[in-house]
């Protein structure tokens, strides 16, 4: 199990879970936020920092939002555009620093 970015996240991210995530598991990408769900502990320390209310552990996804349990899972399993592999478990991401690309999902999505 693991918490979720969801849609109001894009073009927002203000990072304020980013500082609460106490093992770095939420990543930059161009546009939005991921969590890797290889990589979070379950705490919930980034859904209660979240300002733009975003984040929910993967059961508790409204039915709109459902296509970003696996699209988070894909920011990190699949090779994204630009890049010559998945990003997969950095073991953190300030190691990576931002990623600069968004899953298609994402890149599709509406300026906000």
């Amino acid at each position: 199990m693991t918490y979720v970015i969801s849609s109001a996240c894009v073009d927002v991210m203000h990072k304020s879970c980013v500082a609460e995530c106490p093992v770095d598991c939420i990543y930059e990408g161009a546009r939005a936020l991921y969590i890797n769900p290889d990589e979070c502990v379950d705490c919930g320390a980034c859904k209660l920092a979240c300002e733009a209310g975003a984040i929910y552990y993967e059961t508790d996804l409204p039915d709109g939002e459902q296509q970003h349990l696996a699209d988070n899972a894909a920011f990190f399993s699949d090779v994204l555009p630009g890049r010559d592999a998945p990003v997969r478990c950095a073991g953190g991401a300030a190691k990576i620093g931002p990623v600069g690309v968004d899953t298609p999902l994402v890149a599709a999505m509406a300026p906000r």
